[in-house]
């Protein structure tokens, strides 16, 4: 079970910090992903971050403002995201795979999303 957290309202060139809580065993046997969905489309690709922590990769929208970490020791992991924009606006969703991907359709289990909100 995956449960994200810490999405709200924030202004533009805000930060915030999104966590997501993962129940059960072998977390650190998982990649982690961080995907989101803006209404009217699709759910697209933000961060992803391999079992041991070691390969990252980002979506080129938001490289150098967003940064994904994970703690195996309480099966966390989070997406800091710093000068925040309007079109970040979206439910964002942490999600786990087997794979190593930033492909939506290699993971399989999905937290419930949180929403973030950025006004201009």
């Amino acid at each position: 079970q995956l449960q994200a957290s810490g999405g709200g309202l924030v202004q533009a060139g805000g930060s915030l910090r999104l966590s997501c809580a993962v129940s059960g065993r072998m977390f650190s046997n998982y990649a982690m992903g961080w995907f989101r969905q803006a209404p009217g489309k699709e759910r697209e690709f933000v961060a992803t971050i391999s079992g041991n922590g070691r390969s990252i990769n980002y979506a080129d929208s938001v490289k150098g403002r967003f940064t994904i970490s994970r703690d195996n020791a309480k099966n966390t992991v989070d997406l800091q995201m710093n000068s925040l924009k309007p079109e970040d606006t979206a439910v964002y969703y942490c999600a786990a795979s087997r794979y190593y991907s930033f492909s939506r359709d290699r993971y399989d289990y999905w937290g419930q999303g949180t929403q973030v909100t950025v006004s201009s």
